[in-house]
């Protein structure tokens, strides 16, 4: 299991890369997708869409089951990962650069209170 130290996570799977505009980029773990199996359809959220920390924005479909994504922070999604909705399958081969969607936050210091690449593990652990 993979969890780059440069990113912050939710315990529902998300992980959260801060971009330089200060926009959010968000994805699920590798966890999250070795669990799912091999991911057929992704259903994204829409660009302008206003959202609450842990709100429903996505799911993520495999042949195994339905997972639902969260919002890991209040604040508008800005983008969909098109390249991510045709080939679902790049969520199985590199879960961090098969992103799903970007969000600006209503607050950037909202981050801080996500886990850390310790954090995460810790919480896989104790799954």
């Amino acid at each position: 299991m993979t969890i780059p130290a440069n990113l912050r996570y939710t315990a529902s799977h998300e992980w959260i890369r801060k971009e330089p505009d200060n926009t959010l980029t968000v994805g699920i773990t590798d966890h999250a997708q070795n669990a799912l199996g091999d991911i057929v359809f992704l259903e994204l959220p829409e660009a302008g869409r206003v959202v609450k920390a842990g709100e429903e924005v996505a799911v993520v479909e495999s042949v195994k089951a339905a997972s639902d994504i969260y919002a890991p922070v209040a604040g508008e999604i800005i983008a969909a990962n098109s390249d991510a909705i045709d080939t679902p399958e790049s969520v199985n081969t590199d879960a961090y650069s098969a992103w799903l969607f970007k969000i600006k936050p209503a607050n950037l210091d909202d981050i801080d209170a996500l886990l850390d690449a310790a954090g995460y593990k810790a919480a896989v652990d104790a799954e």
